[in-house]
């Protein structure tokens, strides 16, 4: 594959604002010493200085920010299955279900592919009573619960199950993660944005089924990223993208086929969100891990593989069960300011565990080197990711 275009300026309107207002303090801060040497005037700063709110500060002790200087930290998972009701779920209620990956999650924003509904039975279940090779998923709503108190806030429902329980299924789990204060995206047209430390970070998914963002209809996605762009300044793409199996885990350029369905094109999908406006590209679905890629600047991750497989619901044999966190460093331009990949797997009963011996790192190096010798990531020993 060729080597990526030179990384180009994206401004955001945020931004752009921003500047401009520090830009007109500082003309007028600039006017205010010229009148005859008067003392400027003071600013107002709310609870500034340890009084009452509304005290007045002198203006020398308001300190330019260097908006372009902040980063946040990103971090994001693949697939979280907790279980599967009503027999197929963890001990103890799930409670402690994240607690061996809690703190390799810990970010600014931590983000996860939630492959399952959260609700009670529907009476619509995808499954017939005597279908065969068919997998339908749900754990109960207070499930959520296990999310928040791992730490995640945004979750994903842009995935083949979705809709494993029919529209009420995907409206209970939306009511299910809002009450316990977690953000969701996923749905047709829906750009969810959130507020990181100041910065604001707009999160769409996408995936080849009817009640997400298409990946299939790249000119319709780009659409949505486009105006994500315009909203925010980061922009997140989880997707859901390409076959499934052990035998996976590289990425090669044209359209993936599984049982019938188009699973996209992702390397010509996730180089048109970026050239639409996205800043990060987010990948799961093929239940293995991928390799990694810089495109103009923005790192793609193709797919972070199987986080979590409560009541051992997903095939956990040998690269099936290697997981990982994904954790980047951005700059509120876009600019990728550093990451890292921390290896997990899923143990005898799916939950997921740290991994001391480094196997799905291992592999992710191994084929990003591969499938992009040029604009493939760099991973060291230790997990830290730089562009090439």
């Amino acid at each position: 594959m060729s080597a990526p275009a030179p990384s180009a300026p994206r401004p955001r309107r945020r931004l752009a604002a921003a500047l401009g207002a520090l830009v007109v303090a500082l003309l007028v801060a600039g006017c205010a010493e010229d009148r005859g040497g008067e003392p400027p005037a003071p600013v107002w700063q709310p609870g500034a200085g340890g009084g009452t709110a509304g005290t007045p500060v002198p203006n020398e002790s308001v300190q330019p920010v260097d908006v372009a200087e902040k980063t946040i930290s990103l971090s994001a998972t693949g697939d979280i299955i907790m279980g599967n009701a009503p027999s197929r779920l963890p001990a103890n209620g799930g409670k402690g279900f994240f607690d061996q990956v809690k703190a390799a999650l810990k970010a600014d924003l931590v983000m996860g592919n939630l492959e399952e509904p959260l609700t009670d039975d529907t009476g619509t279940g995808k499954c017939g009573a005597n279908a065969s090779n068919c997998f339908q998923f749900r754990a109960p709503p207070e499930y959520a619960a296990h999310l928040r108190d791992a730490g995640f806030e945004l979750l994903n429902q842009a995935n083949n199950h979705g809709y494993d329980y029919g529209p009420q299924g995907y409206r209970n789990t939306q009511r299910a993660l809002e009450k316990y204060g977690l953000q969701h995206t996923g749905a047709p047209d829906q750009i969810t944005v959130v507020d990181v430390e100041g910065v604001k970070v707009a999160v769409a998914g996408f995936s080849s089924y009817v009640w997400s963002n298409s990946l299939v209809d790249i000119e319709s996605a780009k659409k949505v990223v486009a105006r994500a762009a315009t909203m925010a300044d980061l922009v997140v793409v989880q997707v859901h993208m390409g076959a499934e199996g052990a035998d996976r885990t590289r990425v090669k350029p044209g359209t993936e086929m599984f049982f019938g369905e188009n699973r996209g094109d992702p390397v010509r999908f996730s180089h048109a969100m970026i050239d639409a406006g996205a800043d990060l590209v987010v990948g799961h679905g093929p239940h293995v891990l991928r390799g990694m890629e810089f495109y103009q600047g923005r790192l793609i991750a193709y797919s972070l593989g199987n986080f979590a497989g409560g009541g051992k619901s997903l095939n956990s044999d040998g690269r099936l069960g290697w997981g990982g966190v994904l954790k980047v460093s951005l700059k509120p331009d876009g600019s990728f300011a550093g990451g890292t990949f921390t290896s997990t797997y899923l143990n005898a009963v799916g939950r997921p565990t740290m991994d001391p011996d480094d196997r799905g790192l291992g592999l992710v190096r191994q084929v990003s080197r591969a499938d992009f010798p040029e604009a493939g990531a760099r991973l060291d020993a230790a997990g830290r990711i730089t562009a090439p």
